[in-house]
């Protein structure tokens, strides 16, 4: 059958947002898309009325100045480049420290350190793995440095090609600063989940948080009718692995779920793209600061008790 001139048009205009989000590429201030309020299609960006479902849409609201890079959350935090590859850093330099701790252990016992990277699960435990004893008395934290805990190269390697694909993704869909905001959340209803069902394990790692990316996108794709059905498909294949993942060795199977599954909430309910208001804007802005201050804060904790005995 053919299409209208208009329908081609359309056609075109959602083929090429997709082709964009699937190739991590970021562009969100020039696109020529933007979501639809009221159905939350994509529709032309300077468009006064939705073609899709007819109601009337606010024109685009234009920066201030000094706005328009997205280098800095409210102009207060700078995040040098992305918010993946802040968290890509963040995760390589406490592996880094755990190694080195690793080490020193080693050298303190006159043992041997673990081989292939693996870290000593006393010193993830001093870095604030998941842990409930140490939660149930007060270690709240945890819930947020075992995010960016893992217990070998394998396993940090596997998480970080993960975030790799997923996150940019993520951040073209939604906006750096709300993807702060997805991850950290995620993150944390992955490990409240798994201290539920297994209050007495021990668990780190950023798989919880990355399920959660799966889970946004999957959430925003029913809002994109048949390309969403599309890359539905394509993004099952991330849950495939990490499960497959979990088959072979011992992983935290109710943080993944947790994260999944608050994450495709987010998904589904997070409008997408640049908040419409100014108001919408100040909201998110100061989401992500309070997200980058928790972690912050975390990590701060957790060095106060770095040298206490763990009881």
């Amino acid at each position: 059958m053919d299409l209208s001139p208009k329908w081609r048009f359309k056609l075109e205009k959602l083929r090429s947002a997709w082709r964009q989000m699937l190739s991590s590429r970021e562009d969100n201030a020039g696109s020529f898309l933007r979501m639809c309020p009221s159905c939350r299609g994509l529709i032309d960006r300077n468009a006064k009325v939705c073609p899709l479902c007819g109601s009337s849409t606010r024109p685009v609201r234009t920066r201030r100045a000094g706005e328009a890079g997205s280098t800095r959350i409210a102009g207060i935090i700078p995040v040098p480049g992305t918010a993946t590859s802040v968290l890509i850093a963040a995760n390589i330099a406490l592996y880094g420290v755990s190694w080195y701790l690793t080490q020193v252990a080693a050298e303190a016992t006159a043992g041997s350190a673990p081989t292939l990277g693996q870290i000593d699960p006393q010193v993830l435990l001093r870095l604030g793995a998941k842990f409930g004893p140490l939660m149930f008395a007060g270690q709240w934290w945890r819930l947020v440095t075992a995010m960016f805990l893992h217990a070998g190269l394998f396993h940090i390697g596997m998480n970080l090609w993960c975030l790799f694909d997923l996150g940019p993704a993520v951040e073209s869909l939604f906006t750096g600063t709300k993807f702060i905001v997805i991850y950290l959340v995620t993150g944390v209803v992955g490990f409240m989940l798994s201290l539920w069902w297994s209050p007495g394990g021990l668990s780190i790692g950023a798989s919880g948080a990355i399920l959660g990316l799966v889970g946004v996108l999957l959430g925003a794709s029913f809002h994109h009718g048949g390309l969403g059905k599309v890359y539905r498909s394509q993004l099952w294949r991330w849950v495939i692995y990490i499960f497959i993942f979990g088959l072979f060795f011992a992983v935290d199977n109710a943080a993944h779920l947790g994260g999944l599954a608050s994450g495709f909430l987010l998904g589904y309910l997070v409008p997408e793209g640049e908040p419409e208001t100014h108001s919408a804007e100040v909201v998110w802005d100061g989401l992500a600061v309070i997200s980058v201050l928790v972690i912050a804060g975390s990590f701060a904790l957790m060095a106060l008790q770095l040298n206490q005995p763990i009881r």
